[in-house]
């Protein structure tokens, strides 16, 4: 296996199972935008897909500036994942991925002539672990005692 399909293989099992994340986009004056969006139950390989329509404000910000950032977190992981993005109209890919429970934001469905997908083709990405809640605290209080540095989990950067 090579380092890229390790590294993919590492993000995915970070990221699988965390059912929202924040996208952070440049808007037009340089400023930062950060919206939650449903992750789509796909096999991660190198990219992240998001359903959106085509007349949002994120939209106009990729069209601009395609640097994004994708962040993930649960109560053991944080996930920091940095890339660019494309708008994908293909009636296909909106076919492959889209699942009713999308209903709930999409309510016109999958033939809404607005809905686009969002395609992040991942360049990198930093994590950090906790073991669990209870680790973490009594490494807390352990490093606060001690005037040491917090060290409770793992933190690494992937390249993808």
């Amino acid at each position: 296996m090579t380092i890229q399909n390790e590294n993919n293989k590492k993000l995915k099992d970070l990221i699988k199972g965390i059912e929202m994340a924040m996208l952070t986009t440049v808007g037009r004056d340089g400023s930062l935008t950060s919206r939650p969006m449903a992750n789509q139950d796909v096999e991660f390989d190198g990219d992240i897909w998001f359903f959106t329509l085509v007349t949002t404000h994120k939209v106009d910000d990729l069209q601009n500036n395609p640097n994004v950032n994708v962040s993930y977190s649960n109560s053991k992981t944080f996930v920091s994942v940095v890339g660019r993005a494309e708008l994908v109209l293909a009636r296909s890919k909106i076919e492959e991925y889209w699942t009713d429970a999308l209903k709930v934001w999409f309510p016109d469905g999958k033939d809404d002539p607005n809905l686009a997908l969002i395609k992040i083709e991942a360049d990198r990405a930093e994590y950090w672990t906790s073991p669990n809640a209870i680790v973490g605290a009594l490494e807390f209080v352990r490093a606060f005692v001690t005037n040491d540095e917090y060290q409770a989990g793992e933190n690494e950067k992937i390249e993808l």
